[in-house]
């Protein structure tokens, strides 16, 4: 069957030469699928991810339909796209003027992080199509600067993103501003009942499009599964990137600071890169995504957020530096290559913890992937942090050295319950007000040693017979994690008892006498304090296992360090 071209889809010629000049000759199955529809003025629900088309799929017919009516007045806004993020609002305007570059439709992209003033002065010139995010455009729409009664055509862009970011209850003041009468294209790549809802309340016999759905991964992207050990990510990482094979790399981290630390990694080893997320200012990211496109920069560093909306022909390989959390997050990644028929390469670094993730990702694009065995980080036995000992939580150690830190959340000997938490203790009147004025006269010590225990007030033993306790401190500090917790009856308070004098306090307190060791503090060993000698030193060994193998890779001839580590486990 001959494939679909954009002739075939009744275009105006002015956007067949723009779309030849950009070298595009057939359309997506999306493309395909929404502009006939589009272009006789139909509402459209559309079910599609990033990577799809889906912006030339609006952009395209949007462009033929103004540039076939006379604007109502010289300033007036005739469409509208709202979109969640600056970069994702960027390449929209470029996808605008690159397909409407033989008519005379203006366009302008507002968004927040930057100066207004540069936005302002292009709406009073007066502007056709406005790409905006939700933030910046309600603070013009308060400010008089934009009016939206004339509006043509809505386009609410990545609508589960929207929800997913918080700019839901935005979007709808935004629709609530809109003119009834007008057209309105809905682009969502899931629809949580949410988003669902809200497509019903704003589409009136929309048709619907639904392309590639958010489980599924494009065929023509290679993915390879690394299975390394976290301390050991930054090494495979440079190792890969130490040949020519890897041309351009779109790494992607979890957190912010992740992506600084990589991009700082790599430009310490001579790489090329920067790193672009949400605490980079709008120049910032604008700068490092140019650069990147142009060839400048060999790698950049992204969070999800951040990369939302990165469109770059060609790129050939996305790297996971993190397993993503969510699921779905995974396939927008790795969306980023591969596209528009073209191969593309997809690595996934895997350490220990990110395990489960990567369960998730498994089941919910239902196949494998593959796994390197070989390389020189190979992940060995169980993670490089030992995983922490299973113990009650330690509260802060008091004022003083000799404070009883953690008792509180030791357990019982005896089998019973647990010893004071913090909040008991505060409340406690032996650590807070007055000091049992209220209990009466206190029994005299031989007294008390004599009464049999049934009869004491709270049944405990007489300070006269607890020297376990006292024995112990004196013993040297114990190995951390081997302490244990005084009986049952020795940790409860002794409500019936009455006060001592203040300079009468117990050998439990801070100033009960030597310390634990009886050593000073210059003396006592450091060990004890900041190590643990339970824990292997999983560096080291690793460092053994690894030392012979790093030795033969650096001694390599030239032209198998030119192919690096891609080259050589794939034979490129």
């Amino acid at each position: 069957m001959e494939r679909t071209t954009f002739n075939d889809l009744g275009l105006i010629e002015p956007i067949l030469k723009a779309l030849e000049t950009e070298g595009y000759t057939h359309p997506t199955p999306i493309q395909a699928q929404a502009i006939p529809h589009l272009i006789k003025g139909r509402d459209l629900l559309g079910c599609a991810q990033t990577g799809t088309g889906k912006t030339a799929a609006f952009a395209i017919p949007i462009l033929q339909e103004l540039h076939s009516k006379e604007a109502k007045s010289k300033r007036a806004i005739r469409n509208l796209i709202l979109t969640p993020t600056r970069e994702l609002a960027i390449q929209i305007g470029e996808s605008f003027a690159a397909y409407g570059r033989n008519l005379q439709l203006r366009h302008t992209v507002i968004f927040g992080g930057v100066g207004q003033k540069p936005q302002t002065d292009a709406l009073h010139r007066g502007v056709d199509i406005v790409v905006a995010t939700p933030g910046r455009l309600l603070d013009l729409m308060q400010q008089g600067f934009i009016h939206l009664n004339d509006l043509e055509i809505f386009v609410l862009d990545e609508a589960d993103r929207m929800l997913d970011m918080g700019f839901i209850h935005d979007v709808k003041k935004v629709i609530a501003k809109l003119p009834q009468k007008r057209q309105t294209l809905f682009f969502s790549a899931t629809m949580p009942p949410e988003i669902a809802k809200l497509a019903n309340s704003i589409l009136t016999d929309p048709i619907k499009v639904e392309v590639a759905p958010v489980s599924s991964t494009a065929e023509t992207i290679d993915q390879h599964l690394f299975m390394v050990d976290r301390t050991d990510k930054n090494k495979l990482l440079l190792n890969l990137l130490e040949g020519d094979t890897i041309r351009e790399a779109l790494i992607f981290t979890r957190t912010k600071h992740g992506a600084n630390k990589v991009a700082k990694v790599l430009v310490q080893a001579g790489i090329a890169a920067e790193a672009i997320h949400g605490n980079k200012s709008q120049s910032a990211r604008q700068s490092a995504l140019k650069g990147f496109k142009e060839g400048k920069l060999r790698a950049l560093v992204a969070t999800d957020i951040a990369a939302r909306g990165i469109d770059i022909d060609g790129l050939t390989h996305v790297i996971n530096f993190d397993i993503p959390n969510i699921p779905e997050t995974y396939v927008h990644r790795i969306g980023r290559t591969g596209r528009a028929g073209a191969s593309g390469k997809a690595l996934s670094f895997c350490d220990h913890e990110e395990k489960e993730f990567l369960r998730d990702i498994v089941r919910l694009i239902k196949r494998d992937i593959p796994v390197v065995a070989e390389h020189p980080f190979v992940m060995v036995g169980g993670p490089k942090k030992a995983e922490p000992e299973v113990r009650e939580p330690r509260q802060p150690r008091g004022p003083g050295r000799g404070g009883r830190q953690g008792q509180a959340s030791r357990p019982a000997q005896n089998g019973g319950a647990q010893g004071r938490s913090e909040g008991q203790r505060s409340s406690n009147p032996r650590n807070s007000g007055p000091r049992r004025d209220d209990r009466g006269p206190r029994m005299p010590r031989e007294q008390r040693a004599e009464q049999p225990r049934a009869e004491r007030p709270n049944g405990d033993q007489p300070r006269s017979e607890r020297p376990a306790r006292r024995e112990g401190e004196q013993q040297g500090r114990r190995p951390q994690g081997q302490r244990q917790g005084r009986p049952q009856e020795q940790r409860q308070p002794r409500e019936g008892q009455a006060a001592r004098p203040q300079g009468e306090r117990s050998p439990a307190r801070n100033d009960r006498g030597p310390r634990r060791d009886d050593k000073p503090r210059e003396a006592r060993p450091q060990q004890d304090r900041k190590t643990n000698p339970a824990k292997p030193d999983y560096a080291a060994m690793t460092k053994e296992l690894f030392g012979e193998e790093a030795e033969r890779n650096a001694k390599k001839d030239q032209t198998e360090k030119k192919k690096g580590l891609l080259g050589r486990l794939f034979g490129r």
